[in-house]
């Protein structure tokens, strides 16, 4: 028999966290632990309002399964016994975590996937002023990034790309615009991207309006990351995107991201791998699917003032495995 336990965290930011959807002071988290022979497997999610979820309707999801777990439902069961989310995640990556303390195997031996000695990561840079911006990334550059996240609403977006152009001429450069643009304009705006050598676009329309980039002519890469969830969405996203961004808050979890990479990959995406703001505990049960991720985005921790205990060993731009 199992037991399994679910509580609410709030790690502190130490600094506002801003995008287009709003700012951030705090990471809120739910951590799931599941026990069986002495020993507890944890994991780890963050609801996203975004996609209709809170606190209170994960802790009611975690509540209704928690019988199920208790009475041995395994990882495959679960795809079915919950819906993709933030919820299904946390009891994943438990039952993850919980199955590779059973065996005395890590995670890589447990998903068959064979570990880097490190793994090149974004650093996000937040909205700001242009001024503001280009300073956190010449910050970031001095302290070893080479791979920049902008962040972006619909305002003075060449004033802020140019002056973080200005500022780190050798960084590569993605650009998230978290549904805050609108497609009258949109050619124009990836032309300029171009013209920046910004590598890649990340959801720039609302997940409802992407129709719009049906076989929408553009100069560099466009990503799917509110528009994608489970493999289930992949079909349908051919020739509106060329990329995807996987996280496991979305898929409900490592057992569905693994999926979902596999389809993408064989449908011709490239897979970003990404995060939400959260502990190690949550970036280290996404591991398994750096080795196939063009773009690696799992800064959250490195957001928080003080991380979980153990935590993963972030240097700025790369996680040190």
């Amino acid at each position: 028999m199992r037991s399994m336990r679910f509580y609410p965290e709030a790690w502190p930011l130490h600094t506002a966290f801003v995008i287009a959807r709003g700012s951030r002071t705090e990471a809120k988290v739910v951590v799931v632990e599941i026990q069986q022979q002495g020993i507890c497997g944890v994991g780890e999610c963050t609801p996203y309002p975004r996609y209709g979820e809170s606190e209170a309707s994960v802790m009611q999801q975690l509540a209704e399964v928690m019988p199920a777990i208790s009475q041995g439902a395994t990882r495959q069961e679960l795809q079915s016994l919950m819906p993709a989310g933030a919820a299904r995640n946390a009891v994943d990556s438990a039952l993850w975590d919980l199955e590779c303390r059973l065996s005395s195997q890590d995670l890589w031996q447990l998903s068959g996937v064979s570990a880097p000695q490190s793994v090149v990561m974004a650093q996000t840079i937040a909205i700001g002023t242009p001024e503001a911006m280009a300073f956190a990334a010449r910050e970031q550059e001095r302290q070893g990034a080479t791979l920049l996240k902008i962040k972006l609403d619909d305002r003075f977006i060449s004033e802020r790309l140019v002056a973080i152009r200005a500022a780190v001429p050798q960084v590569t450069l993605i650009v998230d615009a978290n549904e805050s643009w609108q497609a009258e304009g949109l050619a124009g705006r990836c032309q300029l991207l171009a013209d920046l050598g910004v590598a890649m676009l990340e959801q720039p329309l609302p997940a409802t309006d992407d129709s719009a980039l049906e076989n929408f002519i553009h100069p560099l890469p466009i990503c799917a990351d509110e528009s994608c969830h489970t493999s289930d969405d992949v079909a349908r996203l051919a020739g509106r995107y060329q990329m995807v961004n996987i996280k496991l808050d979305k898929t409900g979890g490592l057992t569905e991201g693994l999926k979902l990479a596999q389809r993408a990959r064989e449908q011709g995406f490239d897979i970003m791998l990404g995060c939400m703001l959260c502990t190690s505990r949550a970036i280290a049960a996404a591991l398994p699917l750096v080795s196939g991720a063009r773009f690696v985005d799992l800064d959250g921790p490195t957001w928080l003032a003080q991380d979980v205990k153990p935590g993963l060993a972030f240097e700025c731009g790369a996680i040190n495995l």
